[in-house]
């Protein structure tokens, strides 16, 4: 079969490099190695880590804050069957959806490990080792990413475990030893630290979520030890060993000290690696970096090999599922003639923890590293309304202006909500607006949003109205 796009790889890049390819009319070919499309987000990452979320966030609101409600039950008890029955129809009407879109825009699928034979042939070995080839003008890698590990520790996948494991445990831990204190593992240690159990977090890093503002990281660390949560910051795993049904992570403190702890499972969530194995990229002349496997590609997310693409976790930037949507959008409308462009510096950050933690745009501590100068404002959800009535006061917006300019560099809120809220200061900053201008937008009361609208009066003009 010839076509003009061929993407290896069903997941957020691929199904939507593919879905967008079709729409501009370019007879498109998507190949799959697993059973179900999807690929890590739909079937071993966003959404199943969601459901769960939703799942445990239920039971413990139920246990300790439906009373205050005037909401009075009794004799609690975790159904981790049937979470994880429910989880796993949530995964199931996901990918259903990708089939059925793939049909929809008239995409041949394929099942099957996509390999290159050159640049434009591609082969296609399914499960049962028979094989076929089909051809096409333009290729897009858009094979992902997987769970990395540190080289001195086995992953058995019964008691020392990576996030897709985690995900289908049959019995909540009775403590939960995580290395990391990232996204997926924060995510993921919160849902069994809300279904009861300890868990204890290892972060070689001096705060957790390193890579965000600072000031999420202290606000998160304190909301989560209040709802159990242990954290050893600055510490470095040296080793994890399995008897029975035991653990014992061994670490190192800043000042030397040896420590262990002993848990029944260990969670390392120290990263994901691109997926670049068995793709055949030496027999067309691309090579990857050392570090991550990730595949060098240009502006226009085109390899050294002309015709052939890559997005998502296996090129430059940070592995989001979103990031990768655009590039797929990119790619297509790129190979179809259009001017395509990606913000990379808008697009937002997000951990599904409670409260949420999002944010865009540059930190106070690359401003500060730049040397740009610039004005902070500060809103508490304490201060708002809604957030009262809700319960939910944990947390606060954070909104850093251009001095001299007013334009907003960054965003970054922890509480309700903000994993939808960030997209009001993605578009404001997309249409370059100043913190002057997001004040004189109307915002509905009582909402979580005001407190958007109240940050950045703080940083416009130090004169937020609630506080």
């Amino acid at each position: 079969m010839q076509y003009d796009v061929i993407v290896i790889g069903s997941g957020p890049g691929g199904y939507v490099a593919a879905i967008r390819s079709a729409q501009l009319g370019l007879k498109t070919a998507c190949i799959e190695k697993y059973a179900t499309y999807g690929g890590t987000c739909l079937n071993v990452g966003c959404i199943p880590s969601k459901a769960l979320l939703d799942s445990s966030e239920h039971f413990y609101n139920a246990g300790h804050t439906f009373q205050s409600h005037g909401i009075n039950l009794k004799d609690l008890k975790v159904d981790i069957a049937q979470m994880m029955k429910r989880k796993t129809e949530v995964v199931q009407k996901n990918t259903a959806g990708i089939s059925f879109l793939f049909k929809k825009n008239k995409i041949d699928a394929y099942q099957g490990m996509g390999s290159f034979k050159d640049k434009n042939t591609i082969v296609i070995t399914a499960a049962d080792g028979k094989t076929q080839e089909i051809t096409g003008k333009n290729v897009i890698i858009a094979t992902g990413s997987k769970p990395s590990s540190l080289p001195f520790i086995k992953i058995d996948k019964k008691r020392i475990i990576t996030s897709t494991e985690a995900l289908t445990l049959t019995e909540v831990p009775k403590h939960l030893v995580l290395i990391g204190g990232g996204v997926i593992g924060l995510e993921l240690g919160s849902v069994y630290a809300r279904l009861g159990a300890k868990v204890s977090v290892i972060e070689f890093m001096d705060g957790i979520i390193p890579t965000m503002d600072k000031a999420l990281g202290k606000e998160l660390q304190k909301v989560l030890s209040k709802q159990g949560m242990e954290f050893y910051l600055g510490h470095k795993v040296t080793g994890a060993t399995v008897k029975g049904k035991e653990v014992t992570v061994t670490f190192d403190s800043p000042q030397g000290e040896k420590k262990e702890l002993k848990g029944d499972y260990c969670l390392v969530a120290v990263g994901r690696v691109a997926y670049t194995d068995s793709l055949g990229l030496d027999k067309i002349g691309i090579t990857v970096e050392e570090r991550g496997r990730k595949i060098t590609v240009n502006d226009h997310m085109e390899t050294s090999v002309k015709g052939v693409y890559a997005i998502g976790d296996v090129v430059r930037g940070a592995m989001l599922a979103h990031k990768a949507e655009d590039e797929g959008t990119y790619v297509a409308e790129t190979i179809a003639g259009q001017k395509p462009h990606i913000n990379y510096n808008l697009i937002p950050g997000v951990v599904y923890t409670w409260p949420e933690v999002a944010a865009v745009g540059q930190t106070e501590e690359q401003l500060k590293a730049a040397g740009i100068k610039y004005k902070s404002g500060s809103f508490p959800f304490r201060a708002s309304g809604r957030a009262v009535a809700s319960g939910d006061m944990d947390g606060f917006v954070k909104v850093l202006a251009d001095e001299a300019t007013d334009e907003i560099l960054g965003v970054h809120m922890i509480g309700p909500r903000t994993a939808d809220m960030i997209a009001e200061a993605v578009c404001a900053m997309e249409f370059r607006a100043s913190a002057e201008d997001v004040t004189r937008m109307s915002h509905a009361h009582p909402t979580y949003t005001e407190a958007m609208r109240e940050a950045c009066l703080a940083a416009t003009a130090n004169r937020p109205i609630h506080i």
